[in-house]
Order: C-alpha cells, then sequence, then structure tokens
C-alpha cells in the first residue's frame, strides 16, 4: 500500500504565490492606506509606525470570511498528493455522487489522478491513452460513493488499546479552556485507524471530550498513514496559524474547530449545575468579547490613520481561538443533550452573536426543532446516533425516529460514532438504522458523507464525487444502506487503502436501497409521548390468528433445540394458524386448508416476511438496570472477594442476578419488540466474582407475573483480565481452589463451585486474552482429571478466541462473542476483524472448529437490534453460515451455553421481509398462549 508523505503543513505547498485575487486586495489596501495617510497628515504631525501597512492588512483580515481561496476549483494536484501514486480509473461503477441533494446516481467510470478526481462518468479513451501506467479498477457494477466522514470522533486522542496515557479527550484544568488543542494529543499508532478505514470512513474530525464547557480546539483529520509518520501531517487544511505559520492577511482564513459541552457531563467533573456550566460560558464569552471589542476599537483608529499612541493590536493566545468563533471564523461542535440545555445554548448564541454548527448527541432535539432554528445566525446541524441511548438521563428520551423528524423539520441530520462510543468502522451502520426507521434514503447516505463534510466547512474538497474534489472514495459489495455493506476498495487522496482485500458474496437484494418499513404511527407516538412512548405489548382479543403471505418459517426442535427453515415459498403463499394457546398449522395453504376461511380469526398479512424462533440476550445489564449511568436506577455492582473486602454478613454467598431483577425496562421492552423475548443476565461485577445469571421474559410487568422468572438460576459466573488489577495467577489461582475444594470454603459458594466441578451446573467465565483462554482450559482439563466429571465451560468475550479456535472446538468449550470485535483493551487486540481485512470472521472460524457459538451484545440498548447482529453475521460469512445457523446463535446457542432448561418456545412474525426490510409486528407466545401485537 502506497502511503503519503506528508508534511507539517501538507496544505501549504504552495500558499506564498501571490494570486491574482490576493494581488488585487493588496492594491485596495495599500490604496486605501494611502488615501487614509494623505488625509491625516494634512493635520497630524505623528510618526507614522514602521509597520503600518502590516497593522492594516491585519485589521482588514478581520473581516475576511473562512473558505478556500478563489481559485481552489481549478487546483490540477491536492496539496495532499503523495509523489508516485499512481493514476487509477474505476470502471463501471454505481455512482452516489452526492449532487441533486444526495438524490444523482450515475453508471460510469471515476478517474482519479494527483490525488484528486479527474472526471466522474464518461472518461474519453485519448484522456486514458494519456496515462501510461494506469491502474484499472473494474468495479463491475458496485456501489461507489465518496469517503464517510465522521464529524464527532475522539479517534487517536482515545486510543485503542486504552492504556495509560493514551486517552487525551478531556482535560481537568478548568470548564472552559478554548486554548487547548485535540492535535496535541493525536495518537499515530491507534489500533483503530485501519479499522475505520476499512470500514469506508476516510475523514474524521477529532474532538476535545465533554468533561469542559469548552473543552478545546478540534482537528480534521484524514486517517491514512502518511511517510512523515506525523500526527501535523494527517490534517486537512489545518488553520495557517497553526505552529506559527504565518499568515498571509490577503488570503481567507480556514474554518476551525471546537469543542462545546453542556448538562452532565461537565457538571459531573467539576460538581457543579447546569447553572455553573451556563456561567463559566459566559463568563468566558464575555471575556472573548471584551478582546474582540478592543481588537475592533484599536483597527478603527488604525484605519482612520490615528496612529497616535495605539499600540500593539489586542490579543491574548488563551483567547484567541474563542474571538475567533465570534468572528464567525470556527465550527462548533457543541454536545448537548437535553431542551434546557439546547435552550441555554440557544441564548447564549443570541447574547454573544455566535452560531452553532452542529448540536451533538441532542437526544431531546426532535422534541424541539423550533428551539434550534432560533439559535444565531442559522440553525445548527444535528448530530446523533441511530438506536444508542437511554445510557443516562440525558439520552433517556432518546428515539430511533429522530433523524426522520428532524429532516421533516428542515433540519440537517448528521450521523456520528463519537468513537470509540461507537466504533466508527461501523459509522455506515448508523445510517443504515437511520434510514430503516425512515430517514430518506439519500439524507441517510448524505447524513454520513456530504453533510458533515459541509457542517465542517470542507464540501469544497470531500463530501461529494466531483472533479476537482478530494479523491476519497469508497468501492462497496453492496448498497451503502444495506445491512452489513463492506468496502471492496478505500481511496484516500487517491491511495489504495486496502491491500488484498477479502469480499463476501452478498445477494442480489444486498445490491437496491433496502424498502424499510412504515413507522408513521411510531413516529406520531414518539412526538405525542416525549420520547417514552408506551411499549407494552397489545394482546390479540381473538382465539384464532391466522398469519399469511408468510414468505419463510423457521421452527426449533423441541428435543435438539436446532431450528430448521420448515418452509419457504418465492410465492410468498406460506401460513401459520395459532388457535387456542398452539399453533395447529402452518406451511403452504395447501399444507392448510381452510387456513384463509376462519369466521372469528384475526389475520395478520405478513407481506413476505419470516417466523422465526424468539431471540435470547446474554451479554448486558438488561434486566438489572433502567438507566446505565444512573446508580439510583440499577441493581449495582456485587463486591469482588479479590479486590474488596466482603461485608462478614455475606461470607460464602454467591449473588444471584434474580434477587435484583428490574421488569419494565425501555430497554427490555423494546427487546421484546424486536424479537427478543427472554434473556439471560448475570448480576453486575467489575471484578472477580459475579454469581449466579437468571432466565427472564423481556415483556413481564413484574416479578409476580407468571412466566417472569423463567428459571432462577442458570450459570455461575466469573471473569479473568490482565486489567483487573489482580494478577491473572492469582484469578487463576482462586479459581483453581474454589474448582478443586482444596480452599475448604464452606457454605453457598462451595456448594456452587463444587457443582460446576461436578459438571451439573455451567461456568461462564468472561475472558478476551488468548493466554488466558489457554490457561482456562489446562485449568479444566485438571479439575476434570481430579473430579473425574466434565466441566460445562462456557467462555464470554473472547475476542482473542479466534487464536485457539481448535483446541476450544476439541475441549468441547462454547463461546458467546460479539458480533464486531473491538480493541478496546490490550488483551483484545488480537482480534479478527472479518471482511474486508480478514477472509473470515471469529464467528466463522469458531463454527469451523466445531464450536458452539452464541451472539453476545454488551450494551443494553442494542439488544433490539440483535435480529441485525445475526444476519450480519451470516452476510460476512460468505456463505459459511446458514440463517438457521445464525438463528441458533441468538437463541438456542445462547440457551444451551448458559445452562438454559427450558428453551424459549416464543415465535417472532415480521411483515414485509428480514433484516432491513421486515418489521416485527406480533410474538407467538405459546408458553402464555397469546399472540402479542408489537
Amino acid at each position: 500500500m502506497e502511503k503519503a508523505t506528508g508534511s507539517l503543513t501538507p496544505s501549504l505547498k504552495s500558499k506564498k504565490r501571490v494570486k491574482p485575487i490576493q494581488f488585487t486586495l493588496l492594491l485596495l489596501a495599500v490604496f486605501s492606506y494611502s488615501l487614509t495617510y494623505l488625509l491625516w497628515s494634512d493635520t497630524h504631525t505623528e510618526t507614522l509606525p514602521i509597520n503600518a501597512a502590516a497593522i492594516v492588512a491585519q485589521c482588514r483580515a478581520l473581516h475576511l470570511t473562512p473558505g478556500p481561496p478563489e481559485d481552489f476549483g481549478s487546483r490540477t494536484e491536492s496539496d495532499r498528493f503523495q509523489d508516485g501514486t499512481k493514476p487509477t480509473l474505476i470502471r463501471n461503477a454505481t455512482i452516489w455522487t452526492g449532487l441533486d441533494n444526495g438524490n444523482e446516481v450515475i453508471r460510469g467510470d471515476i478517474l482519479i489522478d494527483k490525488g484528486l478526481i479527474k472526471k466522474v462518468g464518461i472518461v474519453d479513451e485519448s484522456i486514458l491513452r494519456s496515462y501510461a501506467d494506469l491502474v484499472v479498477l473494474d468495479a463491475a457494477g458496485s456501489w461507489v460513493s465518496p469517503g464517510v466522514v465522521d464529524l464527532h470522533s475522539h479517534v487517536g486522542v482515545m486510543s485503542a488499546p486504552l492504556l495509560n496515557g493514551a486517552s487525551d479527550t478531556n482535560s481537568i484544568k478548568g470548564l472552559v479552556q478554548p486554548w487547548l488543542r485535540s492535535l496535541d494529543g493525536l495518537n499515530t499508532h491507534d489500533d483503530a485507524y485501519r479499522l475505520s478505514i476499512s470500514g469506508g470512513v476516510t475523514v474524521a474530525n477529532v474532538l476535545p471530550g465533554s468533561a469542559n464547557a469548552i473543552g478545546g480546539q478540534a482537528f480534521v483529520i484524514k486517517l491514512r498513514p502518511t511517510t512523515e509518520r506525523s500526527s501535523s501531517a494527517m490534517l486537512l487544511e489545518p488553520p495557517f496559524s497553526l505552529n506559527g505559520t504565518y499568515v498571509d492577511p490577503f488570503q481567507r482564513p480556514r474554518w476551525r474547530q471546537m469543542k462545546h459541552a453542556c448538562g452532565e457531563n461537565p457538571s459531573r467533573v467539576y460538581s457543579g449545575t447546569r447553572m455553573d456550566t451556563q456561567w463559566a460560558f459566559r463568563q468566558g464569552y464575555n471575556t472573548a468579547r471584551k478582546i474582540k471589542n478592543k481588537q475592533d476599537a484599536y483597527c478603527a483608529k488604525a484605519l482612520a490613520g490615528e496612529w497616535k499612541d495605539l499600540g500593539d493590536f489586542p490579543e491574548d493566545l488563551q483567547w484567541e481561538a474563542l474571538v475567533d468563533v465570534l468572528r464567525g471564523r470556527v465550527k462548533v461542535q457543541n454536545h448537548c443533550y437535553e431542551a434546557v440545555d439546547l435552550d441555554g445554548i440557544v441564548r447564549l448564541t443570541n447574547e454573544f452573536k455566535f452560531s452553532i454548527a452542529a448540536f451533538h448527541h441532542a437526544h431531546e432535539a426532535y422534541l424541539v426543532p423550533d428551539l434550534i432554528k432560533k439559535a444565531y445566525g442559522h440553525p445548527p446541524a444535528v448530530a446523533i446516533f441511530a438506536t444508542h441511548g437511554r445510557y443516562k438521563r440525558e439520552a433517556y428520551r432518546g428515539s430511533e425516529f429522530a433523524p426522520r423528524i428532524l429532516a421533516d423539520n428542515g433540519l440537517d441530520v448528521v450521523m456520528k460514532s463519537d468513537h470509540p462510543i461507537v466504533n466508527s468502522r461501523h459509522l455506515i451502520h448508523q445510517a443504515q438504522q437511520a434510514h430503516y426507521f425512515g430517514l430518506a434514503a439519500n439524507l441517510a447516505l448524505a447524513s454520513v458523507t456530504s453533510t458533515p463534510a459541509r457542517i465542517m466547512g470542507q464540501d469544497h474538497r470531500i463530501g461529494r464525487i466531483i472533479e476537482g474534489f478530494d479523491a476519497d472514495v469508497v468501492v462497496w459489495d453492496s448498497h451503502p444502506l444495506a445491512l452489513g455493506a463492506t468496502p471492496k476498495q478505500v481511496f484516500i487522496d487517491g491511495i489504495a487503502q486496502l491491500e488484498n482485500p477479502y469480499t463476501s458474496h452478498k445477494p442480489e437484494s444486498a445490491q437496491h436501497i433496502p424498502h424499510t418499513p412504515d413507522f408513521e404511527k411510531e413516529i406520531s407516538d414518539a412526538i405525542e409521548h416525549e420520547g417514552l412512548p408506551p411499549l407494552e405489548p397489545e394482546t390479540a382479543k381473538s382465539d384464532v390468528v391466522v398469519f399469511w403471505n408468510v414468505g419463510s418459517i423457521f421452527l426449533k426442535n423441541k428435543t435438539t433445540r436446532g431450528i430448521s427453515e420448515v418452509f419457504t415459498s418465492a410465492l410468498k403463499d406460506g401460513v401459520l394458524v395459532f388457535e387456542n394457546g398452539r399453533i395447529t398449522c402452518s406451511g403452504s395453504l395447501e399444507a392448510c386448508p381452510g387456513a384463509l376461511s376462519y369466521s372469528n380469526a384475526l389475520y395478520l398479512n405478513l407481506e413476505g416476511g419470516t417466523i422465526y424462533p424468539g431471540l435470547v440476550s446474554y451479554g448486558s445489564t438488561l434486566g438489572l438496570g433502567h438507566i446505565p449511568g444512573e446508580a439510583s436506577t440499577n441493581d449495582g455492582p456485587v463486591f469482588d472477594p479479590l479486590s474488596a473486602q466482603v461485608p462478614e454478613i455475606l461470607d460464602g454467598s454467591v449473588i444471584k442476578a434474580a434477587d435484583g431483577l428490574l421488569f419494565a425496562t425501555r430497554d427490555a421492552l423494546l427487546a421484546y419488540c424486536s424479537g427478543v423475548t427472554s434473556a439471560v443476565t448475570a448480576p453486575t461485577s467489575y471484578g472477580f466474582l459475579a454469581g449466579l445469571s437468571t432466565v427472564f421474559s423481556t415483556a413481564a410487568a413484574h416479578k409476580l407475573v407468571d412466566g417472569a422468572v423463567i428459571q432462577e438460576v442458570a450459570a455461575l459466573h466469573v471473569e479473568l483480565s490482565l486489567s483487573s488489577g489482580i494478577s491473572v495467577s492469582t484469578q487463576i489461582a482462586a479459581l483453581r481452589e474454589l474448582l478443586l475444594g482444596e480452599g475448604k470454603k464452606e457454605g453457598h459458594l462451595g456448594r456452587r463451585f463444587s457443582e460446576v466441578a461436578l459438571g451439573k451446573l455451567p461456568l461462564v467465565v468472561n475472558v478476551e486474552s488468548a493466554d488466558i483462554i489457554a490457561s482456562l482450559l489446562v485449568l479444566k482439563k485438571e479439575v476434570e482429571a481430579a473430579k473425574g466429571s466434565s466441566i460445562r465451560l462456557t467462555i464470554a468475550g473472547a475476542t482473542e478466541g479466534h487464536l485457539l479456535a481448535k483446541e476450544i472446538g476439541e475441549a468441547g468449550v462454547g463461546v458467546l462473542i460479539e458480533q464486531r470485535p473491538y480493541p478496546m483493551q490490550w488483551e483484545q487486540k488480537r482480534l479478527l476483524p472479518g471482511p474486508p481485512l480478514t477472509q473470515s470472521s471469529a464467528i466463522a472460524t469458531l463454527v469451523s472448529h466445531n464450536v458452539t457459538v452464541g451472539i453476545l451484545v454488551g450494551d443494553p440498548s442494542q439488544v433490539r437490534n440483535t435480529r441485525f447482529d445475526m444476519a450480519w453475521a451470516e452476510l460476512e460469512s460468505n456463505g459459511a453460515l446458514r440463517r438457521s445457523q445464525v438463528l441458533e446463535m441468538a437463541s438456542s446457542n445462547v440457551e444451551t451455553l448458559l445452562g438454559v432448561v427450558e428453551s424459549n418456545s416464543d415465535l417472532v412474525a415480521t411483515s414485509g421481509g428480514s433484516d432491513f426490510d421486515g418489521k416485527v409486528i406480533a410474538i407467538i407466545s405459546s408458553r402464555q398462549g397469546t399472540v402479542h401485537l408489537v
């Protein structure tokens, strides 16, 4: 892979050349100054300062607005061009250009040279013949889009793996610090760069964190590595003043970026209130305003020729960036969630006369669009997550329909990652989800390309496929809004970033924009109920419910728990009859005569949709909390016997998650409405011993409802980690003592570990490192030899488990693993990322070695997306996994690995197809003998 040289200020190669527009401005300034001086000199005898012309030029430059030079569009070579990069022709592509409000799609070619897009559409052969070393990539009709642009990222300043000294996001030196710069903490060795590029991300706005009201200046970078290997070489259009670089007063300045934050984060870090934060904002802006006013007064005198006692230009290095905000030269990126905070910032903008580029996170923005439009200057864009929410109070009223609602109100919508909160490799998935929940396709794709480029002031060179723009281009293996869309190649500055990329075969349907469901009622409810619409399912009143126009039916074998596709038809003429609490017939209309002739039945048209077994979740705190970030809404963590003194009253006890279950949480109800009808949850632990997991219904109103607690005890859970603060050898020694009984631990704890050693109770060990997994497998053999029994061992996490796939399979150990790995910790560093970086995914690799695999979901707000995760696992396996297998991974395999005795017998009905085309409309509960309409 070719790499760029880069330079300290890579965009300044030719800036010393005086351009015509600059020369004209210079003449005007000199003429203006000369005229002023002639008039002034008749009545004044003061000595003219030797730097008078420079002062006049500096003062006039204060009124220049940021943007590219007038002749930027005529450039023939990118300022970031790497010498030796060969020209490339992407032939036979389906090109989403970003033009026509994101609606233009053309079939043709893209010619790339000198780091620029030279031609889009039909490229004349005479042009091609002029290139002797042209590299040709046949896209074979593949979709091509601009590079994905992340408006809100901490890549490089919250580096992966996260080590001491690797996080430079927040300062705790004060609430208002506009003088800080994310560039000063930008790590060039972040493992995330390569991963993010493999997801099509080419540009990121690297923001300081949100601990401060004003956290500092942000910098826009391109993610490709440069041969200089410096942070500065990654910058896209750095401010001319960076590192004291000479500033040409006749050249338009470049846009700067700054991070603001309001609400919980600054208040929590500084033990203050929203009132303290707002005063800090006002105080900081008042300081900047005073400096600006002094500068304006100084320049008024200078331009009037009043040189006497003028002195030096008033400026302050600490506050110059905030002064630039008031001069309209900075794109303010504002972390802000709730209406109360949005209102405070809107008032602030009008008090001090500055604009906000975008409100970020902004979970309540969709509820107050008219308020946002009152911001000074122009309505800010809104940069949000798709479904990640409810993690703290501010995010509790967030809605998956927010992008659609905001767009309907004429506001710009940006989908962002807040990397690594959401792995920016999958930023395109945020756009996919936004589209699924109602955002128009053109706006969804624009939300991660052209819109963020415009919001950060870089839409003159990135975000669209236009002649003369930077050659940041992604060739996709399917439509970018299709589930699992993966780059086949990524170009940054015309340089291919993927060396020998791997691709998975995708179905023909994935080449088209998904036909997303109708959510009009849900959108209306979200607004009416201010983000908290009722989620409890409605029970069908009829004793007979007939599902018709069914495309496929998957059923679980009650004995083996295996899942099979028992019916499929291109005619979508399947039916399933649920009568008096049980399924009486399923399959084709021919196999179920009379299915459409019931007089008192409720008929549900699935429009070619699917019926499949209810899904089962594990891995998050689902069922143990309402708002993870609010201690008063959670069961809370257990005492860890290796790192803390356990109260004497609990000595010998094992904590049971069943005792702390919290029902009717919004995450659980959303999961149920999305087909996850039961979940296994273990006590929350940040140490060695967690306790006993439980199985519960995600739809139950409270614990006393019949069937709320499906199984009181499922498995015993422990964690082995390099990050615990206790040596791994100590953790293994403790586990050995407990399993072999040599420690003679009495009470409940001793009995439970004895059950594990005898194979009566599953042991689930949360472990990521391949080295610790190896030690665990050795311990398993040791205990089994001593006890003469077989341990039912399951490994949860297992990011590095693929390195021992053969050994894990031979040991009969199961694995619960996330579908999309990320190296947050050192022990996750050796992940298997899957296509396009590796041929196989971790899940497919484990399955190929006969490992029973279950899908783990670590975020309670994302449990609702389990059906997308399992489908994604199938799509990236290149045919190695079938739909029935991934269904097992999200249901029966989870049960088997966690010791669930009574298998989930619910069925889920989706209308309109599967994946992004389908919508869950009903849950068929054989256990309760009802059909729930969701």
